[in-house]
């Protein structure tokens, strides 16, 4: 018999339960919902009558109470209030590490995630890729390989193996990387009928959960700024909310650089996920504010933060969350003056850009 057959994959029905399905829903109400755990169930509650989500078997009270026995939601002094515990948390972290790097590493360009250049820092990582050349020979993966020359090139006294069968284990550099992701939680990002802050959570999340299983020797710090900046932890993160803030991004900038002088590693990036133009400075305890253009006096202290981090080898990348030209203008000479990178996404894209993008800087090796 020449090589193998193949038969369409059905997926068991009895892994999708009803549980699972409304699971993922409610996870992402709770991160609309910033972590309101009432406000979620009402609105599942809503969809249900709309869509019938459940059936005569399992319904939303089933669910409510599958939540609490599995460890997702926990009652607050038996007064009937329900929270978020760790385990929702986490889930939600995984859920959001899936839905947004599993469609990327899915995608045709997935080769572009590690450096097949080899050295004394470089380690075999999980991922197979088809290989390119100046691949070493100890990198072939030969199961996979011989594998694919056995389907290709059918059964034979005489295993007969091409280029095009071979597949390699694909290296990572071991560089130790610091992050900092600055999300702009000003009123902008809920306005015009879009919601912007929930991607921006998601990808917050998705980072911490790669950076934790894949890269445990990096940091990664995540600040929010508006008419202020500060640090926030990572179990903060689903509860976020937007404010009646301006868009304080040299605060954010500078707390952002200061927190990465504290890190002795050599790699150090800065990630800002916003969709507007920077409004606000604070000069002692005075806010200066001017939401009608680009003002010059904050235009021109944002540049010079850029520059400041530009001398210290901190490339910063800006995922603009806008498409008005003269706001790209702005991200553009921001960009050249910190020799950073810029892009100009919608929410869709926004967690690959990301992803991707963190995984290109932290292969920078900086002397």
């Amino acid at each position: 018999m020449l090589g193998f057959q193949f038969s369409d994959f059905k997926p068991d029905e009895k892994k999708n339960t009803g549980f699972e399905k409304l699971l993922d829903i409610f996870q992402q109400l709770l991160l609309i919902f910033s972590g309101n755990v009432s406000e979620a169930l009402a609105y599942m509650n809503d969809l249900d009558r709309q869509y019938k989500l459940t059936d005569d078997k399992y319904g939303i009270a089933d669910f409510i109470d599958d939540l609490k026995e599995k460890g997702y939601l926990a009652e607050v002094d038996g007064d009937g209030e329900m929270i978020m515990t760790p385990k929702s948390e986490q889930s939600i972290r995984k859920r959001s590490l899936e839905e947004i790097f599993g469609k990327l590493k899915r995608a045709k360009s997935t080769g572009n995630h590690r450096t097949a250049y080899t050295g004394s820092s470089d380690e075999n990582s999980s991922d197979i890729r088809s290989f390119q050349f100046g691949d070493s020979l100890d990198q072939i993966a030969m199961t996979e390989s011989i594998r694919n020359a056995q389907i290709n090139n059918g059964m034979s006294d005489d295993l007969v193996i091409y280029e095009k069968d071979l597949e390699v284990t694909d290296r990572e550099s071991n560089i130790q990387t610091s992050t900092v992701l600055m999300i702009d939680i000003s009123h902008s990002m809920i306005l015009y009928g879009e919601d912007r802050i929930t991607p921006a959570k998601k990808v917050a999340l998705a980072m911490a959960e790669i950076i934790r299983t894949r890269y445990p020797k990096d940091t990664l710090d995540i600040i929010v700024f508006g008419n202020d900046a500060w640090q926030i932890s990572l179990k903060d993160i689903p509860y976020l909310e937007v404010g009646p803030y301006h868009t304080n991004t040299v605060a954010g900038l500078e707390l952002a650089m200061d927190l990465l002088r504290r890190r002795k590693t050599k790699n150090k990036q800065i990630f800002m996920i916003t969709d507007g133009k920077p409004t606000c400075l604070k000069e002692g305890i005075r806010y200066y504010k001017n939401s009608f253009g680009l003002d010059r006096k904050i235009v021109n202290k944002t540049f010079n933060i850029a520059a400041q981090a530009r001398r210290l080898n901190i490339p910063i990348t800006t995922f603009m969350i806008a498409q008005d030209a003269y706001l790209k203008q702005f991200v553009h000479e921001f960009t050249e003056i910190n020799k950073g990178r810029a892009y100009y996404s919608n929410l869709d894209g926004l967690g690959g850009f990301v992803l991707e993008d963190f995984e290109r800087n932290r292969r920078r090796k900086v002397k």
